[in-house]
């Protein structure tokens, strides 16, 4: 319990420190900026970590395949370092080589200039997903704080400089990614000593890839509904003024993140409670649920009541968001929260299936609802609502069927029916 509660809240610090780092980091943007231009910024910022949140599905899948061993007892060369080192090679690969038929819809003023960074980034943090699923599967608690602290920290310090120097785009690009692999430089020689030789995985190549193909799926799901909302926002918002879409985006991101920011942060650690201690998982998964969508009403209460007169603080301008837009915002949040729990609860069982489709439905609701032609701030509240609701319920539904059902026995090489 003890070792539990060490690992819960030095998680919770780390992630607070990264949540207040991230802030900053779009605060100072927008209010040097303005929010014309930060919608620009936002639009890159969006494309950066709609598929890093895609691919952090990889670290799900490596936080639940790694178990310790003793030192020398692994025979072979380690499994995780070789398929991180593949995979990003594939991403690097992946998006310059697809970037022609994207680059001018999605980078439009901007170009090339912005795939570069894009690529670096993304690629960069393939490895960083690695190395932190490895660690979390190790319980290895205070190297994974680090990992989830230093990353945002290098980005604010980095920008801040960068800000005194210029305001370009491209410049702010380069700082949002150049993190990923300065953090792996600046923290390995921290987290190896009795790491290397410690992990292995419980499946092989082949699983480890089909494995974590699927937690990829789900995690670009995730992803679509909440780092890559703006990009949608962006490409189903015609005839919305640059002003009023970067106020949205602005509003989004700051109520939304502290609570979905944490929920994501822990994915890693739910998975690794609820595969380490089958026999109380149930009862475990019911109060951090409550505890999440609680906390989501009483933000959701202060949104109502508070939130135009906090973000015309926050923002130094005057605010056309209502108390209601913002109270949904809020608890919408918490839905997305709550199925960051329900996740790892049906993956932490080796039914990836079901964690796919759960993620799957939510983001296809939410696309469908962006795609209604009703009025354009009806329809951010109704996507952001509905699509969590749905995936909720999919993972609800078999988790309440495997309620008192043996824990999936460990993974083998030919297992693909999860």
């Amino acid at each position: 319990m003890t070792q539990r509660l060490a690992g819960f809240s030095t998680i919770i610090v780390a992630t607070g420190i990264a949540g207040i780092a991230a802030y900053l980091v779009t605060f100072i943007v927008y209010r040097v900026a303005g929010p014309a231009d930060y919608a620009l910024f936002a639009v890159f910022w969006a494309t950066l970590y709609l598929l890093i949140g895609g691919l952090s599905g990889i670290q799900q899948e490596v936080t639940r395949a790694t178990h310790a061993i003793e030192p020398g007892q692994r025979a072979t060369a380690s499994k995780a370092r070789n398929f991180g080192a593949v995979a990003a090679a594939l991403v690097f690969s992946a998006i310059l080589a697809t970037a022609p038929l994207w680059v001018d819809t999605v980078f439009a003023e901007a170009g090339w200039s912005l795939v570069f960074p894009l690529a670096v980034g993304v690629a960069s943090y393939v490895l960083v997903a690695v190395l932190a699923g490895s660690l979390y599967g190790l319980k290895r608690w205070r190297s994974v704080a680090l990992m989830i602290a230093v990353d945002p920290i290098l980005r604010l310090a980095l920008l801040m400089i960068a800000l005194i120097f210029t305001h370009d785009i491209i410049a702010l690009a380069w700082i949002a990614a150049l993190p990923f692999p300065l953090t792996l430089a600046v923290l390995w020689p921290v987290v190896r000593r009795g790491f290397v030789g410690r992990t292995e995985l419980d499946v092989g190549y082949r699983a480890l890839t089909w494995n974590s193909t699927r937690a990829v799926l789900a995690s670009v799901a995730t992803a679509v509904m909440v780092t890559g909302f703006p990009l949608l926002l962006g490409v189903t918002s015609d005839g919305v003024s640059n002003a009023m879409l970067g106020e949205l985006i602005f509003t989004i991101t700051l109520t939304r993140a502290p609570l979905i920011v944490t929920a994501m942060s822990l994915q890693s650690f739910f998975v690794v409670r609820f595969r380490d201690h089958p026999a109380t998982w149930w009862r475990t998964f019911v109060r951090i649920e409550l505890v999440v969508l609680g906390v989501s009403l009483l933000l959701g209460l202060l949104g109502l009541l508070l939130g135009p007169a906090a973000f015309g603080f926050v923002s130094g301008r005057p605010v056309t968001m209502s108390g209601e837009l913002i109270a949904v915002l809020a608890f919408s949040s918490g839905l997305v929260g709550a199925m960051c729990v329900s996740g790892p609860a049906v993956l932490a069982r080796s039914r990836h299936l079901i964690y796919s489709l759960g993620w799957a439905a939510a983001a296809t609701a939410t696309v469908v609802v962006m795609l209604l032609p009703i009025e354009f701030l009806a329809r951010v509240q109704l996507a952001l609502l509905a699509g969590p609701i749905i995936g909720l319920a999919v993972h609800l539904t078999w988790l309440a069927s495997q309620r008192h059902a043996p824990v999936a026995a460990v993974p083998t090489e030919t297992d693909t029916q999860g």
